[in-house]
């Protein structure tokens, strides 16, 4: 791996560590919440009550909807970067407060600000990816969020069985304070230098990116693609190697009128939403990630602790860790072949999968047929199935889907609308289950991997190794046709 390439690589991890992070603030009450409520065994100056435990699940997905809406009002001023930084800090002061706190008020409070991090990273991480990433891996790195998000449950679980309260939450703070180095220490993306009229600057940003020498027709290729999407009035003219000097050929490339270079006064909601291929892959990408929500991977993961007691009571432990373990090797095999498969060669066939294995559980489930360690290993395998595409690749078309005049904003919407349906999901589940029985809602969510198996066949256009232009066309074409 070349040092650009090393370099786009820092960039999805330390994008993505945000998500890790989430993952040990979501994952840390089913092992925390039992010592809160023992007088014997809680740190806190009283133990904790039943209305406490739901506010310690719930509030920092509320706090996750309200950093997702901070990134567009950040990034875009500060920079991805310095903006990153500033946002990685709530999740550092959450793991503080609770390494010294003995007040379950402050707990709840610090568990708000941890989601508040993990929400804005979900949107930063498909902005700053899909500027910098190559479009030979940009696949690979969209979907480290969703890898280092279940690498995140597994390793809370393991730490979770084994280790003890406060060397957990010690753990936490220095997993923290390295999310914020991580980001503190990549380099600025090219596209937000270049919008702050900083041309000079977004040229060594690109080489770096890149791994070649600022002056090279790479970095001036580039240079002008990026300078068109920013202000569409300015002509690309190609470049080839025999010409004469590449002084000559940045020259020629990027001589542009004064008045073109005046920045464009189109807002990016307006773009958004009436220039066509925008407003489709929109419309696209909402629909096949609130459907990745509906297919219930949320539910099944609060069902297969009941389902793990049954089982064998003295192995529950064993059988979470495998179930991270399963969903952790998902999302690393979709990472792995994504960019290879291709987009609609993971997430139809994943779709399908999930269908058969919902179908499968809820038939388990009210038939009594098999014994519940049946039952375990079907949802590990609707697991594996879920997270090899159907999972991921939504999250992967959020970073490619869009013009960059937009990214932001669509990130901001698609992830709002991701808090919402899960929010929804959790909220109606208990409802489904006493209406329909768990076998019924299992049905219900096979129904969705279906539809969700229908409608990318028909509608989501394969983007691998595309430009963004071309996954515009694309998303057009699969409109049209």
């Amino acid at each position: 791996m070349g040092i650009g390439k090393f370099r786009q690589f820092h960039v999805a991890v330390a994008c993505g560590f945000g998500s890790f992070l989430m993952s040990l603030i979501n994952s840390w009450p089913s092992y925390t919440a039992e010592i809160y409520f023992s007088n014997t065994t809680t740190p806190l100056s009283a133990p904790m009550t039943k209305f406490e435990e739901s506010l310690l699940g719930s509030l920092p997905s509320l706090g996750a909807m309200i950093g997702s809406l901070l990134p567009g009002l950040i990034v875009d001023r500060l920079g991805r970067r310095n903006g990153g930084v500033l946002l990685s800090l709530p999740v550092v002061i959450s793991w503080a407060i609770v390494s010294v706190t003995t007040s379950m008020k402050m707990v709840l409070a610090a568990r708000f600000l941890g989601g508040i991090s993990g929400g804005a990273f979900l949107v930063i991480a498909p902005i700053f990816v899909s500027e910098v990433a190559e479009d030979s891996i940009r696949g690979t790195l969209a979907s480290a969020s969703m890898f280092l998000y279940c690498f995140g449950t597994l390793l809370s679980y393991v730490i979770g069985t084994f280790l003890t309260y406060h060397i957990i939450i010690w753990i936490n703070v220095i997993l923290s304070v390295t999310g914020t180095v991580l980001i503190a220490l990549v380099t600025e993306s090219p596209m937000f230098y270049l919008r702050q009229n900083r041309e000079e600057d977004a040229r060594f940003s690109i080489a770096k990116y890149r791994g070649v020498p600022v002056a090279s027709v790479v970095v001036l290729d580039e240079i002008s693609k990026l300078k068109q999407q920013v202000l569409p009035s300015v002509e690309l003219v190609p470049i080839s190697e025999s010409q004469k000097s590449e002084k000559e050929a940045e020259e020629e490339k990027l001589k542009v009128e004064e008045e073109q270079e005046k920045p464009q006064s189109t807002s990016a909601f307006k773009l958004l939403f009436l220039q066509p291929a925008s407003r489709w892959a929109l419309t696209v990408v909402s629909i096949i990630i609130s459907m990745q929500v509906f297919m219930g991977c949320v539910c099944v993961q609060v069902y297969a602790k009941t389902v793990f007691m049954q089982s064998d009571p003295s192995r529950a432990d064993f059988y979470t860790i495998i179930f991270a373990f399963v969903l952790f090797s998902g999302t690393a095999v979709s990472g792995v072949i994504t960019d290879k498969a291709g987009r609609r060669s993971l997430i139809i066939p994943s779709s399908a999968l999930v269908f058969i294995c919902m179908a499968g559980l809820g038939y388990l489930l009210h038939s009594n047929i098999a014994p519940p360690l049946v039952t375990v290993i079907m949802i590990f395998i609707y697991s594996f199935c879920f997270m090899l595409g159907a999972g991921t690749i939504p999250y992967v078309l959020l970073a490619e889907a869009f013009i960059p005049e937009v990214q932001s904003l669509a990130s901001m919407i698609v992830i709002e609308l991701v808090w919402f349906t899960n929010f929804i999901i959790i909220a109606l589940f208990p409802y489904m289950v006493d209406m329909f029985g768990i076998h019924g809602s299992f049905y219900c969510f096979s129904v969705i991997g279906l539809a969700n198996a229908i409608f990318s066949f028909f509608f989501v256009p394969e983007t691998k190794g595309l430009s963004n232009a071309q996954i515009q066309d694309a998303f057009l074409s699969r409109k049209k046709n």
